[in-house]
């Protein structure tokens, strides 16, 4: 139905299964269960089908969007905003309102709905009453909400959208929409104002401001490439009609006044104003049109008027334009963003119109991102910073002992006969743990879970090249000026680094596995003699001859043996403490202080997104407790570096005591390398360890790349399939609308010549005078060959000469022709003048 205000109209979607991606990111994210969320999964899907079918003017609409953005904003703290759905709407203005558009975003969603709301309030304003003055009261009130919705939409939603916006929500467009808006709630309020018999000059006031608001539409309409003519010519005519409406009431006042001269200034100006809005009369509705038409009829009247009694009766001099005072604005549209808009947590909870918030007992994202902060760096602080240091300082150690051929040397002088306790109490620790075996199978896994991740890492990298090689057939086949969309290592940026990572961290794996058998390789044969009998033991270590040491090297060795037993129990030492250190890292569970400071947040910032950022304060607080911990390694640290210096020293001692004494030589040598095999074997076992770990943690990473690109390669299929269509569409749908497309495209250029400056003209170029060139007359005509003097020949006759009009030639009377009625016809030339007889 016709109006003389214009409606925001709604956009329109598919009905999706929100509740199904919450269920299944909750079950692959989340460790609760989604059972647990079952009525809360529910109600979300409820919400958004009675959201999206109010699309009539009806108040009850208000309630249904304003609660399904409610729980959205409030999802969007427990969710990411790609949760997993396609979220898909069509535009409600522009020229692809037939085309829709998707994304997985919940702030995708939100907008499309605040929009549907603005359109809901604007168009609940344009179904009232307006006749009365309670109904254009609301009506304003309506708009005014309206232009707050909008004004929200464009300064909190669509910067935080994370995606490019839909293209009837692009800046200029927004801004010409809250204009409209603020100017037809400023409209209804003139409106009401006139009819409840208010002075001229606060109408005059008021009229001005609904002027200047739809200037301000018209003028970021134009800048816009969605806003159509129609509504671009209907908010200029509206301008025009408005200041001549302000100019009118101001006339009126200036009549009371007794300032006849600026009374009749304003109603010329008023008249002109007047003019300039019925240029606009081909493009606007005809209730507008009548409006302004009946505007002039009453201005061209009130001027006669003014004029005659001005020249015959007051005199008073007519001010130009440019002396009469601007007239002053009274704004009483303003944009009001509803409180269940702007601040949905009061909508939410025990005293909330909507009730209790979705999934509260669902522990955010964000925590679970917390979380895995502060455990990654509590692993990094222990495991690196003090474990691994301390696991540094005694392989030092150990080298050293091995640099000091210790203890073989020491145990073949003190036991010449059979195994050393120490010896024996290795072997049988290697027998009970199966060493041998134990690290062939522990490499087997270790091998099997590399082949596990480098399979996956390659599917990920074949769903890559698969979907480059279509886009490069793609681009074959329609060129690159039509297929324009991005490349795929540049549509994929991030996935195509994490190629090149990924490949980096298996080759480093790689080296280091090698490193790893080159180890085991090594001291191979020896650990077998170790996981073997006591008996072959010692057939492999032989005795030596000596039973009796002088006193100095009993002493000596008596030194060796004192700081070689410090050594040992300062080994002990740092291997319980690295225990305890683990098991104080492993019941250190930050979970429940972070959701009891999440709960906290919730309560006094509701509406209000947690991000793992918020607990860095109590990250740092809590890691403080192993701040112990790093002081006992410098502790530990000190101490190596004495009881290092006192090893050295004894062992020199010893050495020069028994110089000169190789009766113990091939034991020594014997008892080191089962010494050496049994260091190597912890060394090796602690490198498969981290190794495996390496690769669990690979796992996860190398899923996520494959699953991404799965993803990537999809969607870029579904585009692909998508532009393929509308190419081949683009030569055989030229219809009628594309051609009113062009012709409105053209109107927009025109119209946005009045809001932009023209360049300066210049004169136009002088056409130059043309001139006939010289040409040699034309040779005698050749026998054959027809030339112009030859004339031509009618009816067979002889040719008539250019020269010899009139000569009779035999014809036959047509009646149709009355120059033949004597039976002959002139020959000779054609005449132009003659016209053409046939027959």
């Amino acid at each position: 139905m016709a109006s003389n205000i214009l409606f925001l109209p709604f956009r329109r979607t598919h009905s999706v299964s929100l509740s199904a991606a919450i269920r299944q990111y909750i079950s692959t994210k989340y460790d609760q269960h989604p059972d647990m969320f079952k009525r809360d999964l529910e109600v979300i899907d409820q919400l958004r089908t009675d959201a999206i079918t109010s699309l009539e003017a009806h108040v009850s609409g208000v309630k249904k969007l304003t609660a399904y953005a409610a729980q959205l904003v409030w999802i969007g703290g427990k969710f990411p905003i790609d949760i997993g759905v396609d979220f898909t709407w069509y535009t409600a203005l522009g020229f692809n309102t037939q085309k829709p558009e998707s994304q997985n975003n919940l702030r995708f969603e939100l907008a499309n709905i605040l929009f549907n709301l603005a359109s809901l309030y604007s168009q609940l304003a344009i179904s009232l009453n307006r006749s009365t003055s309670d109904g254009l009261k609301a009506a304003c009130n309506y708009f005014c909400q309206a232009a707050g919705v909008i004004a929200y939409l464009k300064t909190d939603i669509i910067p935080d959208l994370r995606s490019t916006p839909p293209e009837d929500m692009d800046t200029m467009t927004l801004e010409s929409i809250q204009q409209l808006l603020l100017a037809q709630g400023q409209e209804c309020f003139w409106s009401k104002a006139v009819k409840d018999g208010l002075k001229d000059g606060l109408i005059a006031k008021l009229a001005a401001k609904v002027s200047d608001f739809y200037d301000q539409a018209a003028e970021f309409g134009t800048k816009s490439d969605i806003i159509s003519t129609e509504w671009i010519h209907h908010m200029t005519a509206k301008h025009h009609h408005f200041a001549a409406a302000a100019q009118y009431r101001a006339s009126r006042e200036c009549l009371d006044k007794q300032k006849y001269g600026e009374e009749v200034a304003r109603l010329k100006d008023s008249l002109t104003c007047v003019n300039e809005a019925l240029k606009e009369s081909r493009w606007i509705n005809k209730i507008v049109l009548a409006d302004l038409n009946g505007l002039k009829a009453k201005v061209s009247e009130d001027l006669k008027r003014a004029e005659k009694d001005n020249d015959v009766i007051y005199l008073m001099p007519v001010p130009p334009k440019s002396e009469l005072k601007t007239l002053d604005r009274a704004g009483m549209a303003t944009a009001r963003t509803p409180k269940e808009v702007s601040d949905p947590a009061s909508t939410l909870g025990d005293r909330g119109a909507f009730g209790q918030p979705l999934f509260a007992k669902l522990v955010p994202y964000s925590v679970h991102i917390a979380a895995s902060i502060y455990a990654e760096r509590k692993d990094r602080l222990v495991n690196t910073t003090i474990i691994d240091e301390l696991e540094g300082l005694t392989n030092k150690l150990r080298d050293l002992l091995q640099s000091l051929n210790l203890p073989g040397s020491l145990q073949a002088l003190e036991k010449p006969l059979g195994l050393p306790p120490m010896l024996i109490s290795h072997a049988e620790e290697l027998r009970q743990q199966e060493g041998l075996h134990k690290l062939r199978r522990s490499m087997h896994e270790t091998t099997k879970l590399k082949a596990s991740d480098t399979t996956t890492y390659e599917e990920g990298v074949t769903f890559l090249r698969s979907e480059a090689a279509e886009d490069d057939r793609a681009k074959a086949k329609y060129g690159t000026d039509r297929w324009t969309r991005q490349i795929s290592q540049q549509a994929a940026e991030k996935l195509y680094t994490q190629v090149t990572e990924i490949e980096g961290y298996l080759k480093s794996a790689n080296s280091s596995d090698e490193l790893v058998k080159d180890k085991l390789k090594s001291c191979e044969g020896v650990l077998q003699l170790l996981c073997s009998t006591d008996r072959d033991l010692e057939e492999y270590v032989p005795s030596s001859r000596r039973a009796v040491m002088p006193p100095n090297v009993e002493r000596a060795a008596g030194s060796l043996r004192t700081i070689l037993n410090e050594v040992s129990r300062l080994e002990s030492r740092r291997k319980r403490k690295t225990e305890s250190l683990r098991e104080k890292a492993k019941a250190d569970d930050i979970n429940t202080v972070i959701l009891a400071e999440a709960a906290r947040l919730e309560r006094d910032y509701p509406m209000q997104k947690i991000e793992p950022a918020q607990f860095e304060n109590m990250f740092e607080e809590r890691l403080q407790r192993y701040d112990v911990d790093r002081k006992m390694v410098l502790e530990e640290q000190d101490e190596q570096t004495h009881i290092s210096s006192q090893l050295k020293e004894a062992n020199t001692a010893f050495a020069s005591a028994r110089r000169g004494d190789t009766s113990t030589k091939d034991r020594e040598q014997a008892l080191q390398r089962l010494e050496n095999a049994y260091f190597k074997y912890k060394e090796v076992v602690s490198n498969l360890t981290t190794g495996r770990k390496f690769y669990n943690d690979l796992a996860a990473i190398v899923t996520r790349f494959r699953d991404e690109c799965k993803d990537f390669a999809y969607h870029r299929r579904r585009e692909a399939v998508q532009l393929e269509s509308d190419l081949s569409n683009a030569l055989s749908t030229l219809s009628l609308a594309q051609t009113s497309t062009l012709q409105d495209q053209q109107q927009r250029s025109a119209l946005r010549s009045h809001y932009t400056p023209k360049a300066p003209t210049t004169d136009p170029l002088t056409a130059p005078t043309p001139t006939r060139a010289a040409v040699a007359p034309p040779p005698a005509p050749e026998p054959g060959m027809w030339s112009p003097e030859m004339g031509i020949k009618f009816g067979g006759g002889a040719a008539v000469p250019a020269g010899d009009m009139g000569r009779a030639v035999s014809n036959v009377h047509n009646p149709a022709y009355p120059n033949t009625r004597s039976g002959v016809l002139k020959g000779g030339q054609w005449d132009p003048s003659l016209g053409v007889r046939f027959g």
